[in-house]
């Protein structure tokens, strides 16, 4: 009778809930490029670390006192007395950490793949819109240890927006609740990060998804799989996202991990990059740390703002790096989508504009030298250039022809062999003497890196024209 019982159960539910078509809609048949590559773990992994967030905030609101006088002294409680409370604040910085690496990498790939192009403009958007809020959450969440870092930290950045004409004081009143940052603050970023901005990021992943599902997913080919259909109404080029990419997410997931655990035990601070060593003590308003600089992730923004002059222009300045990544499916005119059929004009810009966003995270964490700053307003340049001349190059350089059908690309199976040949070849077999006699051990072998490098410079060269 059980087994009876539970079905009319289950029944009862699917017919009142489309549990069901959610499923089919959503996963078992949706169609997805069956040429998927490393670049498409990202997504599945931000929702991972988004879920890995969200539980490890939880737990830590439990014992954390929102108040000026008791915050950090809360969170050496929860490091020091409550049961496993350094395991989970620890997961829930790196987290913070981990979600930009991931969302960093993914963004990247819409740019390699043209995945903002027509018809997938509002996933970006939406997308776009997730970042604003994932950097509004993060900067909230930052203060909340009220350590010196997270205090001073917030004190600049607030300060920005009274560089704003008009309506700057009252704004940058109205966000710090208080003449200067105090309790008020404090509460009010503890409520916008526990509440109001994770329903905002709920509601954009969800909206994110649904509109990814509506027009398919993008591929390393740049080609909309569903112009070529079986007699079933399905892509010949697709395959069901349950269990085959599911499956294959899993290992994404297990490698990830295996990253992520290593960090929380053996480096959480990574270097202070991701704790900063000033933030290990209570905030101070009486005395300022030698050098504030936001957590890495903002670094770029942070340098783009130390390199403009004027405050009020460094604002416009840090403010149009974001907006302008909004505008970029109308600013791309290429008609390719893949960075595989673009030509060489693309492929310089977009290997220049890493360098820029790379180098000026970097220079973000360092003091502003006039060298230093000199370096960050030619990164800038490029930063901006990248964006307001791709109207131009991507309109004037030849694209490839697009094939008609997926390619096919070799796997990590097929690459295994040419990757332990090189390996050989930048290592050597030498005898070592040991108490228990001579033993062979391999060792680097210099002129065999110099040739792999040389090999791979070469072979970026041609990659690039």
């Amino acid at each position: 009778m059980k087994p009876n019982r539970l079905t009319e159960c289950g029944n009862w539910i699917l017919e009142r809930f489309p549990l069901t078509k959610l499923w089919n809609d959503h996963m078992a048949q949706y169609y997805a490029p069956k040429n998927f590559n490393f670049w498409y773990f990202f997504g599945s992994l931000a929702l991972l670390v988004l879920v890995n967030q969200f539980v490890t905030g939880i737990l830590l609101t439990m014992n954390y006192k929102p108040d000026s006088q008791l915050a950090f002294d809360s969170v050496e409680y929860i490091m020091r007395d409550v049961n496993w409370g350094w395991l989970v604040r620890y997961m829930h910085s790196t987290g913070a950490s981990a979600f930009f690496i991931v969302i960093y990498l993914h963004m990247f790939r819409g740019l390699l793949y043209g995945s903002f192009k027509q018809p997938r403009e509002l996933i970006w958007i939406f997308g776009m819109l997730l970042f604003v809020a994932l950097m509004a959450e993060a900067f909230m969440g930052y203060l909340l240890p009220w350590g010196q870092m997270s205090y001073w930290g917030a004190q600049v950045i607030i300060s920005l927006f009274s560089a704003i004409p008009v309506i700057g004081d009252d704004l940058s009143l109205w966000i710090r609740g208080d003449y200067v940052v105090g309790d008020a603050t404090l509460n009010r970023f503890f409520a916008f990060h526990v509440i109001s901005v994770p329903l905002v990021l709920v509601l954009l992943v969800f909206l994110h998804i649904v509109a990814l599902h509506e027009v398919g997913s993008n591929n390393p080919d740049g080609i909309e799989i569903k112009k070529h259909m079986d007699p079933w109404g399905h892509p010949v080029d697709g395959i069901p996202f349950h269990p085959y990419y599911t499956v294959k997410d899993i290992v994404g997931v297990g490698v990830f991990l295996l990253f992520f655990a290593t960090v929380i035990f053996y480096m959480p601070e990574m270097g202070g990059y991701f704790l900063e060593h000033a933030n290990f003590i209570p905030a101070d308003p009486m005395k300022t740390p030698e050098h504030i600089a936001p957590v890495w992730y903002f670094t770029p923004f942070y340098a783009i703002l130390r390199a403009i002059p004027d405050k009020f222009a460094g604002v416009i300045g840090m403010g149009g790096a974001i907006v302008v990544l909004f505008l970029l499916p109308w600013l791309d005119r290429s008609k390719v989508k893949s960075i595989r059929y673009r030509g060489g004009i693309y492929k310089k810009a977009l290997f220049l504009f890493v360098i820029s966003f790379v180098g000026l995270g970097y220079l973000g964490t360092q003091p502003a030298t006039p060298g230093a700053t000199t370096v960050a307003r030619i990164l800038t340049a490029i930063y901006f250039g990248f964006f307001l001349l791709m109207p131009l190059y991507t309109r004037w350089e030849k694209a490839k022809p697009l094939p008609s059908r997926l390619t096919e690309q070799p796997s990590l199976e097929d690459r295994i062999p040419a990757l332990i040949e090189t390996f050989e070849e930048m290592t050597v077999v030498k005898p070592v003497e040991t108490q228990n006699g001579t033993v062979l051990k391999r060792r680097p072998n210099l002129s065999g890196i110099l040739k792999v490098i040389t090999r791979l410079a070469i072979n970026l060269k041609k990659s690039l024209d």
